[in-house]
């Protein structure tokens, strides 16, 4: 019983088994489950599965399926006007009319060409339509169609129809367009950036600083960023949302130019760091003051532009920061740092910044002077007037001294050791360099600048001997030395700026740039003639006046007389002048005979035509109708008015010169047509030392001034003239009357 029901259950079961396969057999299944666009070119696409291509265009689709090696032509497409769905519904299905695929502006070109085990590829093209046709035909579609058991039927809800549009699409751009767009915008982004930063680079009071104190260029390009400048947080808002606009538009072509979200975000971050951000930075940090003024009009299109948005912006800003969003408030706090502690040049905040910058690059190899331009001394050199004349004018505090070799210093002369040295006694270096004994400072060549202005902020010394060791060529190494480093060249390198004094004959040492003329022209002469000029030459005649009195009477009359500045009596004419022998004398005072004709310089109301200037000795000076007296003393002077002729007898310079044209220092005898008579009398108490110059002898100053000008001018001779002695005969016999007068006085008095 068990195994009869068994086996009926068995006969059962593969019964049904064979039922299914025959109906899932006698039902044939279409070949075509579903198509793709592939490699879609110019305006082919594909949008809610309808697929649109213009007239004439070639276009490939991958179909899917199973056996789809069947025999060809097995696939068409067939149009459906207006409402004709096909399949759906009662509507008749357009592909079983061979009418529909045969005049279907979609044909299929060649065969199927599978190039893999489910799917292959066939080419699509769309055949031109007559005018008639397409205006009939209206908006069509069209089907797939699949011969499929016999039977032509379409497959699946995709359509096809042919896009109408003779132009482009709104949103479409050609890749040149894109790149051009991507580079304007760029450009446009960098622009508004260099802007932004060379605006708003300075605020108000720095602007007002380069107004008030720059040169003459920043001055004008100040004035004009002012204006635009004070509106600092309208103009911030303004460059920072076009920025941002220009950014995100960047972004989304470069999505549409390379079609992928992650290239597009690195692509546009790695272009506006790069192009809109590192490079406009780099050009204001060196030109951005220079450029601020060219930009000035773009600034004022920005703010028009961005009015709406950044004008209530910018106001909000004004009122709720009540300052510049650019304006750094650390700048205030290192202001005040910087005035708490300028009594301490040195502080900490110094010594970073500095260390931070030049010092710790530089070495003293960078700012030594070489040894070739040192001023240096031998230690055989004697301290004469010439050796410290020579010093005087180099304008060094310290002199190293050498011994044979200019590389071998052995001690540092310092000037002020030479205060009490007299040019008479000829004193050897030596003597004064091993009292002194001061300390040489060695230091090596790659010594960094910071280091060496901690050693010269210790006091021990302010000059530095540079020296580097010399391992070249054969033998022993030794320490060679380079030159000399000062306290000065670090200050310099500091403050980057050249220290002068009235000493240095150069504005730049390095450089050797001259320092500008003078105003008043003076005569060309050597470096090293000012004090020379002083020394007494052998071989003529000997003058009492000491080369150091001498060398002060110069100075004297050139800086306080008017007559005998620069301007009208060149130094070296005045030099040769004050070395004469008639001008330069001496007055012996007789203590026995006081009132002695000899011992007076001046005569009230007797004509003088000299000028004297008093370097030794005393006087007494008698003036006015009360006979008031005074003494004078050393550089006092007397007979200006002298030297020069009444104007309405004034004698040319150059009128004299006609008469002496071969040589306008050779004086001949004359009589001078008009006197000085002082109104005051002056009579030596002492010896006396004076400088007399006679109103002769200053025209030939004058003149010989002026030709001095030509490349040989001529020898200076100045003579005692007829006219001199004249009055200076007149002067004694008044001044022996007066002295017999005043004997007479005194014996009526006695």
């Amino acid at each position: 019983m068990v195994a009869s029901l068994a086996g009926l259950r068995f006969l059962l079961m593969i019964l049904l088994f064979c039922g299914i396969r025959y109906g899932a057999c006698s039902r044939e299944a279409p070949p075509v489950l579903g198509l793709r666009l592939e490699d879609p070119a110019r305006l082919v696409c594909m949008k809610d599965r309808i697929i649109s291509a213009p007239e004439g265009a070639t276009f490939k689709l991958r179909l899917f399926g199973t056996d789809l090696n069947g025999s060809w032509p097995w696939v068409a497409f067939a149009g459906a006007a207006g409402g004709a769905a096909g399949a759906v519904g009662d509507a008749p299905d357009p592909c079983g009319q061979e009418s529909s695929r045969k005049e279907s502006a979609f044909q299929v070109t060649g065969e199927f060409v599978p190039d893999e085990e489910h799917s292959g590829l066939i080419t699509v093209q769309v055949r031109q339509r007559n005018i008639s046709a397409g205006a009939a035909g209206g908006e069509q579609t069209y089907h797939l169609c699949v011969l499929s058991g016999g039977k032509w039927a379409s497959v699946g809800p995709d359509r096809l129809r042919i896009n109408t549009d003779k132009g482009l699409p709104a949103e479409h751009i050609p890749p040149w367009g894109l790149a051009a767009l991507i580079v304007l915008l760029l450009l446009v982004c960098g622009l508004l950036r260099t802007v932004n930063l060379s605006l708003l680079w300075l605020d108000p009071v720095e602007l007002y600083v380069l107004h008030s104190c720059g040169s003459e260029e920043e001055k004008r390009a100040a004035k004009r960023l002012e204006p635009i400048r004070r509106r600092g947080n309208f103009l911030t808002c303004s460059l920072l949302f076009l920025c941002a606009v220009g950014h995100s538009v960047l972004g989304v072509l470069l999505y549409r130019a390379l079609g992928s979200i992650l290239s597009a975000v690195f692509t546009s971050g790695f272009l506006i760091f790069f192009l809109a951000e590192l490079a406009p930075h780099i050009l204001c940090s060196g030109y951005g003051f220079q450029l601020a003024p060219a930009l000035t009009w773009l600034a004022q299109v920005c703010l028009v532009l961005t009015c709406p948005l950044s004008c209530p912006l910018g106001l909000i800003l004004d009122l709720g920061l009540r300052r510049d969003i650019s304006t750094c408030g650390i700048r205030e706090r290192a202001m005040e740092m910087i005035r708490t502690s300028i009594n301490d040049p040195y502080s900490e905040f110094v010594k970073e910044e500095f260390s931070r910058g030049t010092l710790r690059i530089k070495t003293v190899e960078d700012i030594l002077t070489p040894l070739k331009d040192c001023f240096m001394l031998p230690s055989s050199a004697v301290l004469d007037f010439s050796t410290m004349s020579e010093i005087m004018q180099s304008g060094y505090t310290r002199v190293p001294i050498y011994e044979e070799e200019r590389s071998n210093i052995v001690e540092i002369l310092y000037v002020k050791d030479l205060a009490l040295v007299d040019p008479d006694d000829c004193t050897p270096m030596t003597t004064i360099t091993k009292f002194y004994n001061h300390p040489l400072h060695y230091v090596f060549n790659d010594t960094k600048l910071d280091a060496m202005l901690e050693e010269f902020k210790k006091g021990n010394s302010h000059m530095a001997i540079v020296q580097k060791v010399n391992n070249e060529g054969e033998g022993d190494p030794f320490y060679e030395v380079l030159g000399l480093v000062t306290l000065e060249d670090v200050i310099e390198e500091i403050i980057k700026s050249e220290i002068l004094d009235e000493s240095d004959g150069y504005l730049d040492r390095k450089v050797k740039r001259p320092l500008p003329q003078l105003e008043i022209p003076l005569e060309p002469r050597s470096v090293h003639e000012e004090f020379s000029l002083f020394k007494p030459p052998e071989g003529e005649p000997k003058i009492r006046t000491s080369p150091q009195l001498l060398l002060a009477t110069h100075r004297f009359l050139s800086r306080e007389v008017e007559h005998f500045s620069p301007a009208r009596v060149s130094e070296r004419v005045l030099f040769h002048l004050l070395r004469h022998p008639s001008v330069n004398q001496e007055v012996h005072f007789d203590p026995g005979n006081r009132l002695s004709p000899a011992h007076y310089l001046y005569t009230r109301n007797h004509p003088v035509d000299y000028f004297i200037l008093l370097l030794q000795g005393r006087v007494e000076v008698e003036i006015g109708k009360e006979g008031l007296k005074f003494e004078n003393g050393a550089f006092t002077y007397y007979g200006v008015s002298a030297l020069t002729l009444p104007s309405s007898v004034h004698q040319s310079p150059v009128s004299t010169q006609r008469h002496s044209p071969r040589d306008p220092f050779e004086s001949a005898d004359a009589t001078s047509p008009s006197s000085y008579c002082p109104d005051y009398t002056v009579r030596a108490l002492t010896d006396l030392q004076l400088i007399r110059v006679t109103r002769l002898q200053y025209l030939n100053a004058l003149m010989a001034s002026r030709a001095g000008q030509s490349p040989d001018p001529p020898e200076i001779k100045i003579l005692p003239n007829s006219q001199t002695k004249l009055l200076n005969d007149r002067n004694t016999t008044q001044g022996g009357s007066r002295a017999q007068e005043s004997s007479t006085e005194e014996e009526a008095h006695g």
